[in-house]
């Protein structure tokens, strides 16, 4: 899968040209939180289906947010784990976090080894 070209030199559309779909950022969170495989994902609360996954990590990988690694050659299986470009999303998905928890106080709470610590 190529990269498209951005639709505009506007870095929040270029973002949002990468990961601004129903899925990618949840994948990500998952990622960040240890997930690897594919069966991982799927177990997710949030039942992205597999033909969607297998596109989102293709996008994910060719963006270099997410590098694919075998663990597996018979049959043959890959791992996924983010890249520094990936993990750099981080500050965006605890905001969105903390923005979901102050306006929806029904959602969860996210961990502290996802949160990291707190502002003083």
């Amino acid at each position: 899968m190529k990269l498209r070209s951005p639709r505009s030199g506007c870095p929040i559309a270029t973002t949002l040209d990468l990961v601004g779909d129903r899925w990618s950022l949840v994948v990500l969170r998952d990622l960040v939180n240890g997930k690897r495989r594919f069966s991982e994902f799927l177990d997710s609360p949030e039942g992205i289906t597999t033909n969607v996954l297998s596109e989102r990590l293709e996008r994910m990988t060719d963006a270099e947010l997410v590098e694919r690694r075998p663990y597996s050659e018979r049959p043959p299986r890959f791992e996924y784990v983010p890249t520094e470009k990936g993990m750099r999303l981080l500050p965006v998905l605890q905001e969105m976090c903390r923005w979901g928890n102050r306006f929806y106080p029904d959602t969860w709470v996210p961990p502290e080894s996802f949160m990291g610590p707190r502002d003083p």
